[in-house]
């Protein structure tokens, strides 16, 4: 009886399907499957304080508010509860919010992930913590295949934003050093943001909380506690897909984030006579074609500087769209420049050859000489 019950059902379906008209492709159409729709923007309130916060403090920020103004949002990670997490950006939360809501969690990345998957699809939000961006391999198939393809698939949201702590130059060795982005940027469904000042840190982590759609925040450790800047007090979220404008120039467009725009700025204070168009990404995914564009086509230079390793990178596509769409207004060829193609070493000495600072000033002098 149950047998039969079910083959009807079955056959039921069938129909159903068999008699649905043939599907015609519509690129538009499946484009905008890729995601949930994102909220408006929340502004400044007019008037809100400015106070001159850390790179850390601004991302606690985001967290500590998006915790007060959403209820259902859960943070997630090894040792963040009593402790504070590594890096201390939950320093406090437990006390303020509960264990229900701050959630120590076992050495297991892929469960981590699935369980904000989980609580996403019971109405939750839900920010997860790799301790190091490096551990996020043990999660990986969570990520790009459940979180990055479920609302493609099935209409279900993944309201889940994965804290990143990343990049080198801290002397932490292969394995608590890797810049991991590019692993990520190939992945159709995941949004992935980089900010490179405590204000964007803030805004953009704010935006990722509020956006059901899943998110990777990559937060450079060297930033941590390195640089300050002015933050306001209250909620804002910064909009998503666009690129910032740090300085403005007409001689060469550099295009870079995280890490990278403070080389940059340090470079062209070092060089007043260098007129440069200093573009921040901010977020990598959607990244900000039009204004990287725009600025090319008015400089006729560019160079594209990224963190990660040279080969495989981020910048190797920016670099492949500018050759592509501005091929007419450039004056020399798009420089590329990345770290060596190894691991990231232990030895300051080392570490700091593998990284690209240095072969960045020495290319962007002779760009500018070409």
């Amino acid at each position: 009886m149950i047998r039969a019950g079910v083959r009807e059902e079955i056959e039921r379906g069938l129909e159903i399907t068999y008699s649905e008209e043939d599907i015609t492709p519509d690129d538009q159409r499946e484009l905008g499957d890729m995601f949930a729709k994102s909220p408006d923007p929340i502004s400044v309130p007019s008037g809100s304080p400015v106070s001159e916060k850390r790179f850390l403090d601004a991302i606690t920020d985001a967290m500590f508010q998006g915790m007060e103004r959403n209820p259902n949002l859960v943070i997630m990670g090894q040792d963040i509860a009593e402790y504070g997490g590594a890096f201390k950006a939950t320093q406090g939360f437990v006390e303020r919010f509960g264990k229900p809501r701050v959630r120590n969690t076992p050495l297991c990345e892929s469960a981590i992930v699935g369980a904000g998957l989980g609580l996403s699809i019971n109405g939750c939000k839900s920010i997860v913590e790799m301790q190091f961006a490096d551990f996020v391999t043990c999660g990986f198939n969570q990520i790009v295949n459940n979180l990055a393809k479920v609302h493609y698939r099935w209409g279900q949201h993944a309201d889940v934003v994965v804290r990143m702590p990343t990049g080198a130059g801290v002397g932490a060795g292969p394995f608590h050093s890797q810049s991991t982005e590019a692993w990520f940027f190939h992945v159709p469904g995941l949004k992935i943001v980089y900010p490179a000042f405590p204000e964007d840190a803030k805004g953009l982590l704010a935006a990722a909380i509020e956006d059901p759609n899943p998110y990777l925040f990559f937060e450079h450790k060297a930033l941590y506690r390195s640089i300050t800047g002015p933050v306001p007090d209250d909620y804002y979220t910064t909009p998503v897909g666009k690129a910032r404008r740090v300085r403005e120039g007409s001689d060469v467009s550099i295009i870079t984030y995280g890490l990278g725009v403070h080389w940059a700025m340090e470079y062209l204070d070092k060089h007043p006579d260098v007129s440069a168009d200093l573009i921040d990404l901010r977020t990598l995914l959607p990244w900000d074609r039009e204004s990287v564009l725009d600025s090319v086509k008015k400089t006729g230079k560019v160079i594209v500087m990224h963190e990660d390793t040279f080969t495989g990178g981020i910048g190797g596509e920016i670099a492949s769209c500018i050759a592509e769409h501005c091929f007419p207004y450039l004056d020399a060829a798009p420089v590329r420049i990345g770290s060596l193609d190894t691991p990231v070493p232990m030895s300051s000495a080392l570490e700091w050859n593998f990284l690209p600072k240095a072969r960045f000033e020495k290319s962007l002098t002779e760009l500018l000489a070409f």
